[in-house]
């Protein structure tokens, strides 16, 4: 019989398995945390986004919640001083390096960075820091799929769908600021085996990847 605990986050006292990490048991109680790069199958927590950040009585600094398995008796908190400006500092770090185009962007009303947005209240645009446009080629060479990589957050979900469900062409290339999610080589999708099957598209938070439809003529 599994183990259940019970833990206590933003004033609410929830059960959850014992071990399960801290993220997926405060979402299955309707407890929002931002997050983009989390998964909750994943074997190694990646913790790249920096946005799922809490604070834990007992720890001297913030934690984040892919990361930390719960137990018995702790006590979170989402919110808070520290939190917040963590939160808010990996947010605008990540907008100032994505090509805002809401009105024509297919995850307009379903995107991951329009709800942390929201819940935070936070804006879109930056404030402190400059847009850094990189002006990136948008790679529509596969009919039924877009892959524009100006709007990537770099989540690393559409490489585990390729592998899982595709052929396994695509992987993170560069470091720093000018790294990327492409193929091997940089060949364009309908240059590296791309099965096209969508399954890019269908995880993708923040539209970077969609599936579309070549015009027909009739």
């Amino acid at each position: 019989m599994t183990d259940r605990i019970t833990l206590v986050i933003d004033g609410k006292t929830v059960s959850a398995v014992a071990g399960e990490m801290l993220l997926w048991v405060a979402l299955d109680n309707d407890i929002y945390i931002p997050h983009l790069c989390g998964s909750r199958d994943d074997q190694e927590k990646p913790a790249s986004c920096r946005l799922c950040f809490v604070e834990v009585d007992g720890r001297p600094l913030p934690v984040t919640a892919c990361t930390l398995p719960v137990s018995e008796g702790l006590v979170v908190r989402t919110g808070g001083e520290r939190v917040d400006a963590l939160v808010a500092t990996g947010f605008e770090l990540l907008m100032s390096n994505h090509r805002l185009d809401c009105k024509n962007c297919p995850a307009n009303g379903d995107c991951a960075l329009q709800q942390i947005a929201k819940t935070r209240k936070l804006k879109l645009k930056p404030k402190k820091l400059p847009v850094l446009e990189r002006d990136l080629t948008v790679d529509d060479s596969v009919p039924g799929i877009l892959f524009d990589p100006n709007k990537c957050v770099l989540c690393g979900h559409c490489i585990k769908a390729c592998l899982r469900d595709g052929n396994g062409i695509l992987g993170f290339t560069r470091r720093g600021f000018e790294r990327v999610i492409s193929t091997f080589g940089d060949l364009p999708l309908a240059e590296s085996e791309c099965s096209g099957c969508g399954s890019c598209a269908a995880v993708c938070p923040v539209g970077a990847w969609s599936a579309h439809l070549h015009a027909e003529a009739f």
